[in-house]
């Protein structure tokens, strides 16, 4: 894995000069390419052919550089019988993008971002994999055009404006589609390409994958047969993940099904599999389970216990290396986890993904037997008025509070009712905004177009889940957190035949009943103690209103007392209410709300104003 950086009419020497700015995400190796007016640069994290591999790659008249990992290159070579001069998963790729162009990327399984440039063509095009497992941002603006695997390296080539509809995005909901809190700097989504001429930067984009169209596939019903391709999927994911490695892989093991089952299969291929669970005080502690999973599978394991010793300074530390405002505080432990096992290795395998694509979350549930986003619902009016006179929920953990959230969904408009259902830390709170205002146009059109595909109401939200939240949310998340201290995260849950596959099963081997992720756990039941495969769901939770009230007292106040940015968009008196809890807001609520507009100043001062 890999840092990637690329630019058109841009100096070279200004390309060259920031390229450091990437030396986490790839330590061992740097090279730069140049013809015309045209740069690619790339630092190198090496796995893969640890000798050879060096990029920019060059053949003929395509230069490559290419952030990931193409799992299946050995046996596209095989099938396109090519001849190649390395072991490198690069010189694959640039072979059979050669011949295939984008076609080609129909048959990889692998994570990536990539540019190619035609000197012949005089066009680069630039690329992201299906679910978005690697980052890849770009700017285009009057004659210049250049694109980067991190926010925080483009924005040290020009000078750039504050997106204001992005942070009231942020604030809201915590996550954003495309945009970044940049004028003129966009996220390229994933399973898209952008193809730009340059000698006039002209840009086409191209949508090459779609988890929609992976949804509209004929359902399959067949529980046992369901289950012996899951079984066969699964395992050949683990194995390719596994085996492109000229390096030492590990697991992230939590106490859950996921990671549970990732480290089943990967035992069979590794014997003597290392795995890594946190441990910390507060309400997330699984590792009692995850020891079961390691004493059952025989792995070497490591229990990292946290202890958030100087936590002001190491969030300080870690937040800016977003680029962007990020609202889950479950980064900190991912950062500390991703540090330790960087101790032991540079490769390592995670259940994400799972969740999205099987029906991990309990919010679920309810959409298994109503369709909460369909744009037309008589009954909406009357659920609106019932939400309107029943008195708003203090306590989230209890049979009110669910009954009101499922009356306040069935009255609200499909966005509305999604985001909802997503974050509603500002849930009733939505007059503290300045300007109160409904954003996500982007995510608007998307649901309007899943509205028009005839999906079930199950259907509808895990495809928008996968198309919006989990690539801006959990795999950014662990893409920072893994790569910031140069590790390589893979996710066989995420590979292209699972994601051909999962789409397609019918919603009762999803959500049966009230059980989520039904298929996964009865494939569980086959390799997990029982611990684990009857469990509820759990996220992965910090202690944040501990945190809030004691450890980050000072520091949330230094960030948000007086004239802060945050009160450009938050009235001064609820952020002072909030301060000094005098707002009538529950104490969980409290402290996220808190956290993200801690976190949105902490962008302001560190990232933006460079302080």
């Amino acid at each position: 894995m890999c840092g990637i950086l690329g630019g058109i009419n841009i100096e070279k020497s200004k390309l060259y000069e920031v390229l450091p700015s990437l030396y986490h995400r790839g330590p061992d190796e740097h090279g730069i390419f140049s013809y015309d007016n045209i740069h690619l640069l790339h630092a190198r994290l090496k796995i893969q052919d640890l000798e050879t591999g060096q990029q920019p790659f060059v053949l003929r008249d395509l230069v490559l550089v290419l952030n990931g990992e193409i799992y299946n290159h050995q046996e596209l070579r095989r099938k396109y019988n090519l001849e190649c001069k390395t072991r490198s998963d690069t010189e694959t790729f640039a072979l059979l993008y050669e011949k295939y162009g984008i076609d080609i990327l129909n048959e990889i399984d692998g994570m990536f971002a990539f540019a190619f440039f035609n000197m012949k063509e005089r066009k680069l095009v630039i690329g992201r994999d299906r679910a978005g497992k690697k980052p890849l941002y770009y700017f285009c603006r009057g004659r210049k055009f250049a694109f980067s695997s991190e926010l925080n390296t483009l924005k040290l080539i020009e000078t750039f404006g504050i997106n204001h509809r992005n942070i009231s995005q942020y604030l809201r909901y915590a996550f954003t589609g495309s945009s970044t809190p940049y004028q003129d700097i966009n996220e390229l989504e994933a399973g898209t390409c952008l193809s730009i001429k340059a000698d006039d930067l002209n840009l086409t984009y191209n949508r090459w994958w779609s988890i929609l169209e992976q949804y509209k596939k004929p359902s399959i019903c067949n529980l046992q047969d369901a289950l012996l391709s899951l079984e066969d999927h699964l395992d050949k994911s683990v194995s390719l993940r596994l085996q492109s490695s000229d390096l030492e892989v590990g697991v992230f093991l939590s106490g859950g099904i996921d990671s549970g089952l990732v480290t089943a299969f990967a035992s069979k291929y590794a014997h003597d599999l290392k795995t890594f669970t946190v441990a910390f005080n507060g309400l997330y502690d699984e590792s009692h389970l995850a020891k079961l999973v390691s004493e059952k599978f025989n792995t070497r394991h490591h229990l990292i216990k946290i202890s958030f010793e100087n936590l002001a300074a190491e969030i300080e530390n870690i937040l800016p290396k977003y680029g962007e405002p990020f609202g889950d505080s479950s980064a900190i432990p991912s950062f500390f986890v991703s540090r330790e096992a960087k101790k032991y290795l540079t490769v390592i395998l995670n259940g994400d993904g799972g969740d999205e694509i099987f029906g991990g979350y309990r919010r679920y549930v309810p959409f298994r037997q109503h369709d909460f986003l369909a744009a037309k619902r008589p009954t909406r009016n009357l659920y609106k008025f019932l939400s309107g006179i029943m008195p708003f929920p203090v306590d989230k953990q209890n049979w009110y509070n669910y009954l009101y959230r499922l009356i306040d969904f069935a009255g609200k408009p499909p966005l509305e009712g999604y985001l909802s259902s997503t974050v509603d830390t500002f849930e009733g709170y939505e007059d503290v905004f300045i300007p109160n205002e409904i954003l996500f146009e982007e995510l608007n059109k998307f649901i309007d177009k899943v509205n028009l595909s005839g999906l079930s109401g199950l259907q509808k939200i895990m495809c928008i889940d996968f198309q919006y939240l989990l690539p801006n949310d959990l795999l950014v998340k662990m893409d920072i957190a893994t790569m910031a201290n140069s590790l390589e995260g893979r996710c066989p849950f995420l590979g292209k035949s699972i994601l051909e596959f999962a789409p397609s099963l019918s919603d009762n081997l999803k959500i049966n009943g009230i059980t989520t992720k039904f298929i996964l756990r009865k494939l569980a039941g086959k390799y997990l103690p029982d611990e684990i495969t009857k469990q509820p769901k759990r996220g992965f939770e910090v202690p944040l209103k501990t945190w809030i009230e004691n450890d980050l007292h000072e520091l949330v106040s230094d960030y948000l007392t007086g004239n802060t940015f945050c009160s450009e968009f938050v009235k001064k008196s609820f952020i002072r209410d909030l301060l000094d809890n005098r707002a009538h807001v529950p104490a969980e609520k409290r402290a996220k709300m808190l956290w993200y507009m801690m976190a949105l100043e902490i962008w302001h001062r560190k990232c933006y104003l460079n302080r």
